[in-house]
């Protein structure tokens, strides 16, 4: 992702490829570890998989914060506020299935700029 002046993600920067030199990586995710195979394991257990890999990580690498609890409503509200394209959950104790799945609720902010790309 390129992040704006504001903090906030920017998808149309990341998108022109005119600001390569300032992408970042935010990893939400692990799915293999040295030859492992983690997609059975839970999600909350990968998490922690991907956080002991990257705990020495070089600048530019975030991993993505893992909030538990009933926070939804009022979490994608605060994302909605500060612009950001929408939030996903997942259940902390599923594995990993590849596509769309009924486990997970992608929620996406309806005035964004990047909803009119989906149109």
């Amino acid at each position: 992702m390129v992040l704006g002046v504001d903090g906030i993600s920017d998808f149309n920067a990341l998108h022109s490829r005119k600001h390569d030199h300032e992408v970042q990586l935010y990893a939400f995710d692990v799915l293999a570890m040295g030859g492992d195979d983690l997609r059975d394991l839970p999600l909350h257990l990968r998490k922690m998989n991907l956080a002991r890999l990257l705990a020495r990580r070089p600048d530019g690498i975030t991993v993505a914060p893992f909030e538990r609890g009933e926070i939804g409503p009022d979490l994608f509200r605060a994302a909605c506020r500060i612009g950001l394209e929408g939030l996903v959950s997942k259940h902390r104790d599923r594995p990993y299935r590849g596509g769309r799945q009924k486990h997970w609720i992608k929620v996406k902010n309806r005035t964004h700029p990047a909803m009119a790309r989906e149109l």
